[in-house]
């Protein structure tokens, strides 16, 4: 129903140019019933008296109703092409605005592989069942048309084809029915497959090191052996679908060619009323083919529709009416004892890197944990709020592609003198006069043509630039050099100068830097306080910062 429901918002959301199709379709349609009479009268009327004058009547007569007709499908042809495009094009809109909102929540929801499966082939299915909206209401007139022209030449005839065209109509509906579950199940199959594939390419590297990339590439060779056997399935029907949608109609020209001319030789129908009565059936093929193939496009939009709608109602992890903490307020995560004071920096040390990272998603929303903002628990707070006031850096961010100024701009609109303060504070100055058009230079998706440094600065300009009320950077100078660490160290401090900003680094440049410094051991904090105070009290601490221990 939902299905139904989204495919009709296409429809409503285009009306005029789907009227204007179903009008154009209609009298393309009901155009195609005319040649067939022009053409009986011509050879009644004019060859088999011999009277030239009105075989050169007729004959210009249907001249022109081809050359109408011709315009008609040309330009039932561009409204429908831009029927299908607006359809895809809003379709592929309410995606992308749907993967906006549910932000951080996505990957939690639904694979990637599967966003992509839904923004390109059931999008693009989508678009092709509209196309039903114009010659679908054409073909019952032009249905309703040929009957009534045939009632007039021999009411025998005109009920072989009422009774007929609806046979070969219902003969098809079981398959239809069968389409409709193999494509299902099809699809459910394509998009976890698209989802294993960004996986292995995702984590190719990983998969190299710890040798487990052919297990994955096994894995991925059974699925993609079980998708071809469904695409057989589903094939199948297809080819019975589109085979009769050929050969019924074809047969059934055939049938009623041979009644008329029975007809015909018996003296019950002139020679130009049998022409016109294979005409009139021939033009009946036209709404049997379009049935057919209407049919088949609307059963494979409903399973496409059902996976966008499925989609759209996914609903991002937030609860509505709790208030953000006040300004200035304690960030707590009680699993691991770090409490973040307003208004300064501080840093998180750990001998394995993924336990500061994951102090780091929970204070940041992106872990369920009992953390508390200001006494008030941050899963009960409303995440837009919680988004806006908090920001989590981290070296996986995305770096979508376009200029460098839209690449560090991110969603705002900030000045060139705003810009050039965050870059500087990032240490970036020097990526922007090595490109070739500096702030205007084109770059790559995920930064592909930056180093992994000039990358990790961009990141950092980019964070430091939104001026966030509290910025959570994991690593931010894991990849820089001792000479640019030390500066950014210095240039972070000054930059977020009474905004709380936290870190996580084994770095001493750094931690020279903070204000407070969490020594972690095993997720927990064994010890807090100056970077130097740690480095007299700590032996643990002392041989991890001073790159005694290899953090993993």
């Amino acid at each position: 129903m939902q299905a139904t429901r989204y495919l009709w918002w296409l429809v409503r959301s285009q009306r005029r140019r789907v009227v204007a199709g179903a009008v154009l379709g209609s009298a393309w349609m009901v155009g195609l019933t005319l040649p067939p009479y022009l053409l009986s009268r011509a050879i009644d009327d004019g060859l088999t008296p011999g009277r030239w004058s009105a075989l050169i009547g007729w004959a210009a007569a249907l001249f022109g109703v081809g050359v109408v007709n011709a315009w008609l499908a040309i330009m039932r042809h561009r409204v429908m092409t831009r029927v299908r495009m607006d359809a895809a094009f809003r379709s592929v809109e309410a995606v992308v605005l749907q993967a906006t909102r549910l932000g951080a929540a996505l990957p939690g929801k639904v694979t990637a592989g599967e966003v992509v499966t839904i923004g390109f082939a059931d999008v693009a299915v989508i678009a092709q069942t509209l196309t039903i909206t114009g010659p679908g209401v054409g073909a019952v007139l032009a249905y309703v048309v040929v009957a009534v022209l045939l009632l007039a030449v021999s009411p025998l005839l005109a009920v072989v084809v009422l009774a007929g065209v609806p046979m070969l109509v219902l003969l098809v509906g079981p398959l239809l029915g069968r389409l409709s579950t193999v494509e299902t199940t099809y699809r459910v199959r394509q998009g976890a497959l698209a989802a294993r594939f960004g996986d292995i390419a995702g984590g190719l590297r990983v998969l190299n090191g710890i040798g487990g990339k052919q297990v994955y590439a096994d894995r991925y060779r059974h699925g993609s052996q079980e998708l071809r056997a469904e695409g057989y399935r589903v094939g199948a029907v297809t080819s019975w679908i589109q085979a009769l949608g050929v050969g019924l109609p074809t047969l059934f020209v055939g049938a009623v060619t041979w009644l008329a001319a029975r007809m015909a030789v018996q003296g019950d129908i002139t020679v130009g009323e049998l022409v016109a009565v294979y005409g009139y059936a021939a033009v009946a093929v036209v709404p049997v083919s379009f049935f057919i193939e209407g049919g088949y496009d609307f059963s494979r939009g409903l399973v496409a529709a059902r996976r966008v709608v499925q989609f759209l109602a996914l609903k991002p992890a937030t609860r509505d009416g709790v208030e953000a903490a006040p300004t200035r307020a304690v960030l707590r995560d009680p699993e691991s004892g770090v409490e973040i004071a307003p208004g300064k920096l501080t840093a998180l040390v750990s001998a394995r890197a993924a336990e500061s990272a994951a102090v780091v998603d929970r204070l940041g929303r992106f872990a369920e944990s009992a953390a508390t903002w200001g006494g008030i628990r941050l899963d009960e707070i409303d995440l837009t709020q919680v988004r806006e006031r908090i920001l989590v850096a981290d070296n996986e961010a995305d770096l979508f592609a376009g200029t460098l100024r839209d690449v560090v701009s991110g969603r705002w609109d900030p000045s060139g003198e705003a810009i050039g303060r965050a870059l500087e504070a990032a240490m970036a100055q020097d990526i922007v006069r090595g490109l070739p058009d500096g702030l205007d230079s084109a770059i790559d998706p995920q930064g592909r043509n930056l180093s992994g440094g000039q990358r990790q600065r961009v990141r950092l300009a980019r964070a430091l630039l939104a001026d966030p009320e509290t910025l959570l950077a994991v690593e931010p100078t894991s990849a820089v050099d001792a000479h640019t660490e030390a500066a950014i160290a210095g240039r972070l401090r000054t930059a977020r100068s009474g905004r709380t900003t936290v870190v996580t680094s084994t770095s001493p440049l750094m931690l020279d830097q903070a204000d407070t410094v969490y020594y972690l051991v095993d997720g927990m904090v064994a010890a807090a306080g100056s970077h130097r105070d740690l480095l007299a009290e700590q032996p643990g601490y002392r041989l991890l910062v001073s790159r005694g221990l290899v953090a993993s």
